[in-house]
């Protein structure tokens, strides 16, 4: 008999007959002793917070497989500075950077590399740490924002113009393999305005990519950096998202997360042609180039476009306390199916929790008919006030 067990979970995966238990998200033995509770045969730590916390250390001392790279690993993710100290290592063509300790440091980095400016918080941000932007002052005043926190450190890099894609690749410590690639709308508002955001929705597959995109950036990116990090003794299995943007000199790393992002995993798993589970554990035992040989590969045919649903107020300050409204009436739509995230249960009513509410996904053989399907279903979803694209995948 197989179950999954979800910590903390939310009101759609309880629904979906998930276990839902509290636990403390930074709390790696609580993680370790609740999956030993559950006899875990693998677990998967999704958010980042956990893995930098080195909740996958923890799991994996208790002798229980888990897919989720260690505390050291996960640097990737929790320091832009270690990512590009990696990437020169390993010879990955990424943005120009400054690591900045001091307003003045930054000054003179804005000055060197002209507008647009690009300054990023080191540390991790839930995808909200960054500005792009033309005005020198809005670039200082982030920057200060920044640096504000303890040991603050920025990073000001070169602007990298060009259409950007995530790939999502899955690693096992040698050997690595990627998932369709897709393409995340970042901006809040339609037309790529407004602040940057988590990701307000993604499509999959890219029609457009040249021939040979996927074997180009895995031989140039995901290979050096597994390598890089096997020398140093921090061996990376988990998930190494690969955010580029394709510049006229070729694809350039903009960032790495170590971990299964929203919402580019809910239109790239859909288009899996295995089932994720024995994927997931072949990469925690070691044993991926193995697995997907005996599959004959990952993929199937098909498309997904995700559209995401946010609170009022989202990113700054999302209002929380709302009504969630026709969740049911959307997922009857044919081709479509409804994701919660920032959602709660109150008194049997569901209500919304967090900035991200829920993303609608629409499946088909092309683009164009999931997008039709997930845009569909989305007119059922109500929350007062909720702001979404409607430009999502609309030149897919």
């Amino acid at each position: 008999m197989s179950a999954v067990v979800a910590a903390p979970g939310n009101p759609g995966m309880a629904a979906d007959g998930a276990d839902c238990r509290d636990v403390g998200l930074e709390d790696p033995a609580g993680i370790a002793a609740m999956a030993t509770a559950a006899r875990a045969d693998l677990v998967v730590i999704g958010p980042e917070v956990p893995l930098v916390a080195g909740a996958a250390d923890a799991v994996r001392a208790v002798g229980i497989p888990c897919f989720g790279p260690s505390a050291a690993a996960a640097r990737l993710e929790s320091s832009k500075a270690f990512a590009k100290e990696v990437m020169a290592a390993a010879g990955v063509a990424t943005g120009r950077p400054f690591v900045c300790t001091g307003l003045d440091e930054v000054a003179a980095a804005l000055d060197e590399l002209g507008a647009p400016y690009v300054v990023k918080d080191d540390g991790l941000a839930a995808g909200k740490g960054v500005v792009v932007t033309d005005d020198r002052a809005a670039a200082l005043a982030h920057a200060a924002a920044c640096l504000e926190v303890a040991q603050g450190t920025v990073l000001v890099e070169e602007f990298l113009d060009g259409p950007e894609v995530s790939l999502l690749c899955l690693c096992d410590g040698v050997d690595v393999v990627a998932l369709p690639p897709a393409q995340d709308f970042k901006r809040l508002r339609d037309g790529g305005h407004g602040p940057n955001t988590g990701g307000m929705g993604a499509y999959a597959p890219l029609g457009w990519l040249p021939e040979g995109f996927v074997a180009e950036v895995l031989e140039s990116v995901a290979r050096p950096v597994l390598r890089e990090m096997a020398g140093r003794g921090t061996p990376f299995a988990g998930v190494l998202y690969v955010g580029l943007a394709l510049t006229a000199a070729g694809p350039r790393v903009v960032e790495f997360n170590v971990r299964l992002g929203d919402p580019e995993a809910q239109v790239v798993l859909p288009l899996l042609g295995v089932p994720l589970s024995g994927l997931l554990l072949a990469a925690a035992e070691g044993r991926l180039a193995e697995h997907v040989r005996a599959a004959g590969g990952l993929h199937s045919s098909g498309a997904a476009v995700a559209v995401v649903v946010a609170a009022p107020g989202y990113p700054a300050r999302p209002r929380t306390g709302d009504a969630v409204l026709g969740l049911g009436e959307a997922a009857d739509v044919p081709g479509a199916h409804v994701l919660q995230a920032g959602t709660a249960d109150r008194g049997g009513n569901l209500v919304t929790s967090g900035g991200r509410v829920v993303t609608v996904v629409g499946t088909g053989p092309d683009v164009a008919t999931a997008r039709e399907a997930a845009y569909e279903a989305i007119q059922h979803v109500h929350v007062p006030g909720g702001q979404l694209r409607l430009d999502i995948a609309a030149e897919g």
